[in-house]
């Protein structure tokens, strides 16, 4: 990694983002993220009500130096007018107050979608960009609300070009609301948003049979909660409930309606900024379905995608906000990619505490004898290093398995997560392989882009490739995580295919965060073996 920074002091910034849900802090070192962490990884239950700057200081203590404090969800905990002590205290913003007159240091208020957009660009390694931030609402520091913004970002400056007005178009509201009334599943706490599973579902469906009511329903406009989507709501609800076919053509039009009115608002800027590079974030980003198609809608431009585009990324998008366009430092070049690495590591002693709490059988093995179980048709989780930020498990809290097995899907689907039959697993690919596997070569570092395998080679790797032929793969680089790399390297020595299969280590809770959330999900599912890689520990059933 590059930097340029005006002086060699340390400057340190802590973000933090508190309301009712993705509550998170994080800490900047002369702009570069050190640690990122997110409260429903600590309490183990998905999307919490809670206070990000409280968060730090359990986790931190108060007794580091600060020299900003960034809050990165101006308005977003208040209730009926007022700021709800669920999601922050006087107590905690007092203590905050004294370290600022302690450390002569400063606070910021940074706006919602102004943060989302911070932290794509930024973590970007473009030095201009067309900025697009999506999701189902959030306020500026002026106390204006919306859904869609654009932005124009060059080199460490980030300038509005449109904030459009929540009530005009919103796609992120309803797609919670349809998750919830439509398809019974859970749109926030204590289960998390499930719209993923739509979108699974949506691959299998005839996205044109209900798609007018779902396109008028984003376009009529309403903040999301207007007549059009209620009415959709209590129209296709019974028929979700009364036919699987249904459910899969009712998500496959929502889906279709999703695409179509975001291609249509995106367009406009497109064609009169004419970018060569675009940067996505907000909660709607995570549509890996929608952003893989961007490809071939503008295939002349060059796409990256914020690596924690939902609130949880916040704090770091109004941290780097504060650090290159308020402060005026030059932009951070990533070599490949920024990490998205960030949470605590762990050593041998906390390893070996919780093995013998939790009277587990382990034995010391090597990468190659995981890969052997791996062929074997083993499923293994494996824990090592910084837990991943974001939703998605990039290879240091991740169950693996071989690609190869057709049935590889439905077992753990079946007996490790315990979902639904139709839910997909991803490819983490070596990078250097995706032009030989896919339809686009790019970077998906992130897991955010969902691209056709090409067809001469889906029998190969059948466990991950999607009813449609897709995959939502993760480009694994040596310098991204070179564990991981190696060991996926390693798998192609023995087997001739680049890919692994990879899932969030997890059974319908937030990703594992210690290795004694690790044993526990381990001994909680048909897992077939832990491998705590850092220290070479194999534990077995």
């Amino acid at each position: 990694m590059e930097k340029n920074i005006k002086s060699n002091k340390k400057i340190r910034i802590v973000g933090y983002q508190s309301g009712k849900h993705d509550v998170s802090y994080c800490i900047l070192e002369n702009g570069v993220p050190i640690i990122h962490e997110e409260l429903e990884r600590l309490i183990r239950v998905k999307e919490p009500w809670g206070d990000g700057l409280k968060m730090y200081f359990e986790r931190v203590g108060k007794e580091a130096k600060v020299d900003y404090f960034a809050f990165g969800n101006p308005y977003f905990a208040y209730t009926d007018g007022k700021w709800d002590d669920r999601c922050s205290s006087k107590e905690i913003d007092n203590l905050r107050d004294e370290i600022i007159v302690r450390d002569r240091a400063e606070f910021y208020t940074i706006g919602h979608h102004k943060s989302h957009a911070a932290n794509a660009f930024y973590s970007s390694n473009f030095n201009e960009a067309l900025v697009f931030t999506l999701d189902g609402g959030g306020v500026e520091e002026n106390g204006t609300s919306h859904a869609l913004t654009v932005w124009q970002g060059k080199n460490n400056k980030l300038i509005p070009i449109e904030l459009t007005p929540i009530t005009t178009l919103n796609v992120g509201s309803p797609w919670r609301l349809y998750t919830e009334k439509i398809f019974g599943l859970s749109g926030g706490y204590p289960k998390g948003n499930q719209s993923g599973t739509v979108m699974a579902l949506a691959c299998v469906g005839n996205p044109d049979k209900y798609f007018n009511d779902f396109y008028e329903g984003f376009v009529v406009g309403g903040g999301g909660h207007n007549s059009k989507v209620w009415n959709n709501c209590n129209k296709y609800k019974p028929l979700a409930e009364s036919s699987e076919q249904d459910k899969f053509d009712i998500a496959a039009s929502l889906q279709k309606a999703t695409e179509v009115v975001t291609r249509e608002f995106m367009d406009k800027y497109i064609k009169q900024h004419q970018p060569k590079n675009i940067c996505l974030s907000g909660g709607v980003s995570l549509n890996c379905l929608m952003t893989g198609k961007m490809l071939d809608w503008w295939p002349h431009i060059n796409f990256y995608a914020d690596p924690i585009p939902y609130d949880g990324g916040l704090c770091l998008g109004a941290s780097r906000y504060l650090w290159h366009h308020i402060l005026d430092n030059p932009r951070i070049k990533w070599k490949d990619n920024t990490t998205s690495y960030l949470g605590p590591t762990y050593d041998n002693k906390d390893i070996l505490e919780a093995l013998n709490k939790l009277k587990c059988n382990w034995t010391k093995t090597t990468d190659e004898e995981v890969i052997n179980l791996i062929c074997n048709q083993k499923i293994v989780s494996v824990f090592g290093g910084g837990s991943e930020s974001g939703r998605r498990a990039l290879g240091n809290r991740s169950i693996l398995a071989d690609p190869r097995n057709e049935n590889m899907k439905d077992i753990i689907n079946k007996k490790v997560k315990h979902r639904q039959w139709f839910r997909p697993f991803a490819p983490s690919i070596l990078r250097e392989e995706v032009k030989n596997w896919f339809e686009h070569d790019i970077d998906s570092p992130y897991m955010s882009f969902v691209l056709k395998f090409k067809e001469s080679v889906r029998d190969k790797a059948k466990a991950v490739v999607h009813f449609d032929g897709s995959g939502r793969l993760q480009t694994v680089t040596k310098n991204d995580n070179k564990w991981y790399y190696n060991f996926i390297s390693s798998f192609k020595e023995k087997t001739g295919v680049p890919i692994l299969l990879n899932t969030s280590f997890n059974d319908r809770e937030p990703i594992v965060e210690t290795p004694q959330d690790a044993i526990n999900c381990f001994k909680g599912t048909d897992i077939d073996y832990l491998y705590f890689y850092n220290y070479n520990i194999l534990v077995k059933k």
